[in-house]
């Protein structure tokens, strides 16, 4: 399995990792069990989950995924360093049980360490920008860990061209340590927010990027094509807005490239990101083996240059914003 560096955090990860939102969710711990062990047996080496996940399921509180992660590891025989281990924290569980502030940080690191049943997390993730948190506050609170040796590496999610911009000049100013690592949603549908300055950014900075939705919620799969096929789908809800023109382009397109290549639309669109410049390794998630195969197959699958003018060109249809200027 050909592995990729992940920005500079000294980590290196194969070029798809695992979403573990599904985990306690559409996937039980046995189910989810099965798909870890045939995702890392196949040469895969990440999984990426959150504190949070999968706190929307009805009975859930948050943290059900890094509970069966941590049951996994430890039943399943694994070396702790086979297995990259990417987890966040920021998003709310509780009052006053949310957000960026170093007190917070420091209690939720060793709530998913417990969790997670290990000494060390790979790579840690502020979840969501705070607005009421000091950059230099959060980046204090990481370096704490990371001198403790309780965290490997850090990184954002959702942060846009000027947060990032702006937590990177806090690291530089303060010496504290920066963000070395991007988790932005994006796939052949969604590329306006991460596509132009928050990606020239990330490439100039040597920042490590790992993209999430990367099959738009499950749309980029084909299953999805009308209000009918959403009904009694757990993700039928998420999946509705991209059932418009611009969306049914993209898998007409889809479609024309299985067809001449005998893959399937997700594995086509999953290898679209993977070549894309400035992308680490996109996520995507599964809830059987037959698609932890389609994983597989997307890392292996290689597209044509024609392909991917196609892909580009229908995916470039909406109009990409950029979100910060120079």
């Amino acid at each position: 399995m050909e592995m990729r560096r992940l920005g500079r955090t000294g980590l290196s990860i194969a070029p798809l990792v695992f979403g573990g939102n599904v985990f306690g969710w559409t996937a039980d711990e046995k189910t989810s069990f099965a798909l870890l062990d045939a995702f890392f047996d196949a040469g895969f080496n990440a999984v990426d989950t959150a504190d949070v996940y999968s706190s929307w399921a009805p009975g859930n509180k948050g943290g059900e995924s890094e509970t069966i992660i941590g049951r996994w590891m430890k039943q399943s025989g694994r070396p702790r360093d086979s297995a990259v281990i990417i987890t966040k924290v920021g998003s709310e569980l509780g009052p006053d049980r949310k957000g960026l502030s170093r007190r917070w940080i420091l209690e939720a690191v060793e709530n998913s360490l417990k969790r997670l049943q290990t000494d060390y997390i790979d790579l840690y993730l502020s979840h969501w920008p705070d607005p009421d948190t000091p950059y230099e506050e959060t980046l204090a609170a990481y370096e704490t860990l990371l001198a403790q040796g309780k965290v490997r590496a850090i990184g954002a999610s959702n942060f846009d061209a000027r947060q990032l911009r702006d937590a990177l000049d806090v690291a530089a100013a303060k010496g504290l340590p920066r963000y070395d690592v991007l988790q932005p949603e994006y796939n052949l549908y969604d590329r306006a927010s991460y596509d132009g300055a928050l990606r020239n950014l990330c490439i100039a900075e040597e920042i490590g990027v790992i993209t999430y939705f990367s099959l738009a919620r499950g749309f980029l799969s084909g299953k999805y094509r009308s209000h009918k096929d959403l009904e009694g789908s757990a993700r039928g809800g998420g999946v509705e807005k991209y059932l418009d023109g611009h969306g049914m382009r993209i898998l007409g397109v889809l479609d024309e490239v299985a067809e001449e290549t005998g893959a399937k639309p997700a594995e086509i669109a999953l290898t679209w990101i993977i070549a894309r410049e400035g992308v680490t390794a996109p996520i995507a998630s599964a809830t059987n083996l037959d698609q932890v195969a389609s994983l597989v197959k997307s890392a292996e699958l290689k597209l044509s240059s024609e392909a991917i003018r196609r892909l580009n060109e229908v995916s470039d249809e909406k109009e990409v914003v950029s979100n910060f200027s120079t």
